[in-house]
């Protein structure tokens, strides 16, 4: 924001940027006296602006030395210098040397001495300072003198000193102006107050007229508050003013913009600064601010610059005063839009791209060029609420207009894209940035290359970072290790070779997470512990498992349920019960709680000890911990009970477990089907087949697998194409009737004599449809195996005559029923 300035004092002036400058000297010193004290002062000037501060301080003795008598004039110049600087100690040192002279200071070294130290952010030796000044009879402290305390108040972000000197201006009864305004309203934003802000809004209007400056603060101010309704109805008389030509601007020798209005002080008001700094209610006074409006121009309408001109032809008589008004047209233009683009990024951050859009056409309407900037806070309005395809949209429009895009802009739309998965879109845009102060948006690339299984991208995408010298973060090496601690796995299993290879990718990572000063976080530890397990890297999984004991469990037990789950997860999958079980206590004995997740993986390691009993006390432990059983729980024990071969309480587990309302899942059905498969119990697995079409639970590729190999091990090997073929329809669909729906299917991939139909199938794994592509590879090779391809699932004889089996069942158990009740009665 710019600065107003406050009035001129007897003997020196302060410009609208807040600078001082002087008229003359208050003493009528001539003759040698006189011409001696500004050379010796240009002397400790010029040794001061070298850095010689020792010559400075010498030369600052010999001052005295002089014959003629000192007044405060003759360190006018190097106080000057001193406020420009700041430099608040050598200010210090001509304080203490003028009272060791006994020479008196006046309001033209005073004031300078105060913007010295404030500027210097010496707070409590300027309200010393202030103190001392107050106690002189001969010196007052102006108003602008306190509006400098104030101002280093908030930039040094002190609510307390503010508080103080406010209260002191009060007691002082200095009064304010339009500076003291603009501090307290600095101070409402850095206090996040909004209702202090209101509060200072209304008590401007009652004292001053809006002009253009002031209408830029409040705008300023509401939009990073968050209150972009009276943001906008400020803005709106801005535009009204504009119209109206009611220009009062100017521009000090420092650029900074002021109005050119005569600033009057108005008298004390006491109470507003205590209750500007005491609100804590964050709702506004009123619901917004509503200014009288002018006509605003419509679309139709000439422009603001146009009408600008037309109200400065009128009053200017001359080239001096056209230029003049050129002037203050170029400065009003920048002032609206400054003041456009502050509500629109307002736009952005509270995902408002209505209001947005609206603020960009008011602004074509009025003439005023879009920039770079406006089109930042644009794009991040409209990704915040619409597609990745609209931003891109209005880059190519502003690309159209020969604007560039910020990196910020380039960096929102890359994350949109890569949050769509459009990751070649995102890559692109990644690749135009320039300079990048935070990874975000290469993190979020990185973990849409995660998601999506594309490590080769990955690869590139971090060795753009490096070489664009942006460094990473720890969620950057949390994403690495997901992305390249795992080799072989899923779609392999480990080997020495992965295992070597992922040892080396590890190693390269912590090497330079080590050279960037990064340490592990609780994720990056739990994704390597994680790809340590999948390669089946047992004994480094335990060594990191020590790491993160030290960096994590044992400062905070509650840390570790998750890490200990990780590893006794893996080493379960890596029959390592053993250990499994010494890492279980080990988690109890150091108080780390364990969660359903932990007796899962517990029970299921029981399985591999085939120890039904330890499986059915370590559920009685869950429950009593208020954990229930859930569908893993009981496939777990329904694994060891069927390696046991018993089959039959298994098949009573599932049905009491299901009448329990519990529902089963795939997994727990395959679960019966592989073991029944290497038993070769046909009737376990066509029980199962039909329990889960009537339980509704679709197919996967591992059921097709196992009741196929069942049959063909069998010696059915006619029964085995038809149940292919059935789990194959309900696995597409779950009605099984999809090549009835899409009996395109049947002549494209199924009895298609195109040799590269195949490689069309295999394509769909691409896009994560695994079911859809094994079932029309199965149905493909049904046919090609001379078989007749059912467009329904109900149609195959195999699958009637497994429904007249499980009714059979179900008569024969309701008649056993009924005999066991007529027995009763």
């Amino acid at each position: 924001m710019q600065e107003d300035s406050g009035p001129q004092s007897r003997g020196h002036r302060l410009d609208k940027g807040g600078q001082f400058h002087f008229t003359q000297y208050l003493t009528s010193t001539t003759g040698p006296q006189f011409a001696a004290g500004p050379s010796i002062q240009m002397q400790v000037v010029k040794a001061l602006c070298s850095g010689e501060r020792r010559k400075a301080s010498e030369l600052l003795e010999d001052f005295g030395s002089t014959k003629h008598s000192l007044t405060a004039d003759d360190f006018v110049d190097i106080f000057n210098y001193c406020a420009r600087s700041p430099d608040p100690l050598f200010v210090m040192e001509i304080w203490r040397f003028m009272e060791s002279k006994d020479v008196s200071m006046n309001n033209i070294c005073s004031s300078l001495m105060m913007q010295a130290l404030c500027k210097g952010g010496y707070l409590k030796e300027a309200f010393d300072v202030m103190d001392f000044l107050g106690e002189s009879q001969c010196i007052y402290p102006v108003l602008p003198v306190y509006n400098s305390l104030l101002r280093s108040c908030t930039k040094m972000r002190s609510t307390i000193q503010a508080s103080k000197c406010l209260d002191l201006m009060e007691k002082k009864l200095v009064g304010k102006n339009e500076v003291t305004y603009t501090e307290l309203l600095k101070l409402a934003v850095l206090q996040k107050n909004l209702s202090a802000a209101h509060l200072i809004c209304h008590e401007y209007i009652k004292n001053y007229s809006m002009s253009i400056i002031a209408l830029r603060r409040f705008i300023w101010s509401f939009t990073r508050l968050g209150d972009l309704e009276s943001a906008y109805n400020m803005l709106q008389h801005m535009v009204s003013l504009a119209t109206r030509g009611n220009i009062s601007i100017a521009r000090t020798v420092y650029g900074k913009l002021y109005t050119s209005r005569l600033d009057i002080p108005v008298p004390s008001n006491k109470g507003l600064g205590s209750t500007v700094l005491d609100l804590k209610e964050k709702k506004k006074l009123d619901s917004c601010i509503h200014l009288p409006l002018a006509h605003l121009p419509d679309s139709t309408s000439s422009s603001i610059g146009q009408q600008i001109s037309c109200v400065g032809n009128k009053k200017a008589k001359s080239a001096e005063s056209d230029g003049l008004n050129g002037q203050k047209q170029s400065l009003l233009m920048k002032l609206l839009r400054w003041s456009f683009n502050d509500i629109i990024h307002g736009c952005a951050k509270q995902k408002n791209y209505k209001l947005a859009r609206k603020l960009m056409l008011q602004m074509e309407n009025l003439g005023l060029q879009p920039s770079s900037h406006t089109y930042d806070g644009i794009i991040k309005a409209v990704v915040s609420q619409r597609s990745f395809g609209d931003g891109i949209g209005v880059l190519k429009t502003m690309q159209q207009k020969n604007l560039k895009p910020y990196d910020s802009t380039l960096a929102t739309l890359s994350i949109t894209c890569s949050q769509a998965l459009q990751l070649d879109l995102a890559e692109a845009l990644l690749n135009q940035i320039s300079e990048c102060q935070y990874p975000h948006p290469y993190n979020v690339l990185l973990a849409s290359c995660d998601a999506l299984n594309q490590p080769e991208r990955a690869v590139r995408v971090f060795a753009k970072m490096k070489q664009n010298l942006f460094l990473p973060n720890i969620k950057t090496y949390e994403l690495l290790f997901s992305l390249f601690g795992v080799v072989n796995a899923p779609y392999e299993d480990s080997n020495i070779l992965s295992q070597v290879d992922a040892a080396k990718r590890i190693n390269a990572i912590e090497k330079d997470m080590a050279k960037n000063g990064i340490q592990h976080s609780y994720l990056s530890m739990k994704n390597l512990l994680r790809a340590l397990g999948e390669e089946r890297m047992i004994r480094e999984l335990i060594q990191y498992l020590h790491a993160a004991e030290s960096l994590f469990i044992y400062r905070n037990p509650s840390l570790g349920t998750h890490i200990y789950n990780t590893v006794l997860h893996y080493l379960v999958e890596a029959k390592e019960s053993g250990m499994a079980i010494a890492i279980f206590k080990k988690m109890k004995l150091c108080g780390c709680p364990t969660d359903s997740e932990t007796y899962n993986i517990m029970i299921d390691c029981c399985s591999i000890l085939k120890s039904y009993r330890s499986a059915c006390l370590l559920m009685a432990m869950m429950i009593r911990k208020g954990f229930c059983p859930v569908t893993c729980t009981y496939t777990a024990i329904i694994k060891i009970l069927l390696e046991d071969e018993n089959f039959n309480e298994a098949l009573n587990l599932l049905k009491q477990f299901i009448l329990d309302g519990i529902q089963p899942d795939v997994l727990l059905f395959n679960t019966f089907l592989k073991e029944a498969c290497y038993k070769e119990r046909i009737d376990v697995i066509e029980f199962i087949a039909e329990y889960m079409h009537r339980e509704k639970v679709p197919p996967d590729p591992a059921t097709c697998g196992y009741v196929f190999s069942a049959y063909v091990n069998s010696g059915f090997h006619i029964t085995a194409i038809e149940a292919l073929q059935v789990l194959s329809l309900r696995m597409m669909s779950k009605d099984g009737n999809i090549l009835r729906e899409k009996k395109n299917f049947v002549n494209e991939f199924i009895l298609s004599e195109d040799s590269a139909v195949e490689s069309q199938i295999l394509k769909l794994f691409e896009d994560s449809e695994d079911e859809l592509a094994v079932g029309l590879l199965n149905l493909r090779w049904c046919a090609l195996a001379g078989f007749p391809i059912f467009e329904s699932a109900d149609q195959s004889p195999w699958t009637k005559r497994l429904e007249r089996m499980q009714l059979h069942r179900h008569c024969s158990s309701s008649a056993k029923v009924l005999k066991l009740l007529r027995y009763i009665f």
